[in-house]
């Protein structure tokens, strides 16, 4: 038994099935198959209204032709005189209400026009139209009709007249074939065209995929090759891809600094660990030997932690997109840098002073602070005199200095200062990783900012300009 609902299951399946289908062949065919079908439509319906516009006018010219022979058999019949000649392929045809044949055009002779339910109807009064024979297939003898009820000598005649249709029907044939070529070349170019439009507009989707392929298997430094001049769909996903790669590259490039600063910088104090700890079990020591061993121990190890931090603060710093800013006061921001530092700044008798507005700021205290508490830090280390730290807020911008007595950086030390772990030489034998000054400009950078070394006279300047 056949459940009513399934042949429309079966049906509803189809169209899905045939998405699907199609969902899987390529774009570019898909795109070929849909410009043909498209254009097969188009062309389906032009050809439609062409033929029906060249069918409606020669039927019209046949219809006039026919409807004048026919007045003038009429006349000629009620008046008792011969048929006058009608239009080139013109037939008639004069019976009585039984059907039989009175008189007839030499070419139809008595075979019958009408069928008799189109002679008892024409018997009746009424108009017959008929077509005689069909277009396609080729038929011979094909005619167009129309029979009347006429009065002659008080008895009634059926007079049948009829004009040839084979001009008509040859050149509806010759239209078709000619729409039907014209259709077929015109599909035929258009999906060409297509195929063509849209292999160049997939050209360069081909050529990325190539690129990015490349890139996957390792290649380096690769861009894709975007026209400069051209502002399409196309050219802004290279423009968008090449963004990409940079950003990849870019994360490949710290991720190697990260590596290399990390083994190079750690291998040191990991030395300098393992030999201290050699140097313990070479034999046994005393307990002021091994408690001097545990300090340096712990020296290093918070070296290491030291070392550690700073790295992952700038990696940290690096792989942001962006920074999150709140309002705070510059006051705040300098008075929480500086506090962590007072009680150095007093052991070694130093002098450490701060002027800064209270102007709501919008910037990132997280990071500032720590940056603005490095360039104290160093100030103290590596400086001398009084230590001033500075900000100053002006046109949207916050600007954070910190200024030392002290003898100044080296001058060649000044143009990679902001490097990692570029150190001065009088400061390698001090504390310190030397990632201080290469995290402050890490931090401005991420603000969209910069920062500046210097010396001012006196001592050494470091400024961060950042917007806010």
């Amino acid at each position: 038994m056949t459940l009513p609902g399934r042949p429309r299951v079966w049906f509803g399946r189809l169209p899905l099935r045939l998405r699907g289908w199609f969902g899987r062949l390529p774009v570019v065919t898909r795109l070929v198959l849909a410009v043909a079908v498209t254009m097969s439509l188009v062309l389906t319906a032009a050809a439609g209204l062409v033929y029906w516009r060249v069918q409606t006018a020669l039927d019209r010219q046949l219809h006039d032709d026919l409807a004048a022979y026919r007045h003038s058999l009429d006349r000629a019949v009620r008046a008792g005189t011969a048929p006058p000649p009608g239009p080139s392929g013109s037939l008639y045809q004069v019976l009585d209400t039984h059907g039989r044949v009175l008189a007839a055009s030499g070419a139809v002779g008595r075979r019958p026009l009408l069928t008799p339910a189109e002679l008892g109807a024409a018997a009746q009064g009424h108009a017959v139209r008929r077509d005689v024979g069909s277009l396609l297939p080729i038929t011979p003898d094909t005619l167009r009709l129309a029979a009347e009820r006429v009065r002659a000598g008080g008895a009634m005649r059926v007079v049948v007249a009829a004009v040839r249709r084979g001009h008509r029907d040859e050149a509806l044939r010759e239209l078709l074939a000619q729409l039907a070529l014209a259709s077929g070349l015109t599909l035929i170019a258009a999906s060409y065209v297509g195929y063509r439009t849209a292999r160049a507009a997939l050209r360069p989707v081909e050529r990325y995929r190539t690129a990015a392929a490349a890139l996957a298997d390792g290649g380096p430094n690769l861009r894709l090759d975007v026209p400069a001049d051209r502002d399409d769909e196309i050219t802004r996903l290279g423009h968008t891809l090449n963004r990409m790669l940079d950003r990849l590259e870019a994360s490949a490039v710290r991720e190697r600094r990260f590596v290399a600063d990390a083994s190079h910088e750690l291998r040191t104090p990991l030395s300098l660990l393992r030999a201290e700890v050699d140097l313990a079990l070479h034999r046994p020591r005393s307990t002021e030997e091994l408690d001097q061993t545990l300090r340096s121990v712990d020296a290093e190890v918070q070296r290491l932690i030291d070392l550690s931090n700073a790295l992952l603060d700038l990696e940290e710093l690096g792989s942001t997109s962006h920074i999150t800013r709140a309002p705070v006061r510059p006051a705040d921001l300098v008075e929480t840098a500086v506090a962590r530092h007072l009680r150095t700044a007093g052991r070694a008798g130093r002098q450490l002073t701060a002027d800064a507005p209270d102007t709501p700021v919008d910037v990132d205290a997280r990071w500032l602070v720590p940056a603005l508490g490095n360039l104290v830090d160093n100030a103290l280390r590596h400086g001398g005199g009084a230590v001033t730290v500075t900000a100053t807020v002006h046109e949207d911008r916050l600007r954070l200095s910190v200024t030392d007595e002290g003898p100044g950086f080296p001058p060649g030390f000044l143009p990679r200062a902001f490097d990692r772990f570029a150190r001065a030489e009088d400061s390698r034998t001090s504390a310190g990783s030397g990632l201080g000054l290469a995290f402050v400009q890490a931090v401005a950078m991420a603000h969209g900012g910069t920062a500046r070394a210097e010396n001012s006279g006196g001592g050494a300047t470091v400024t961060l300009d950042v917007p806010c």
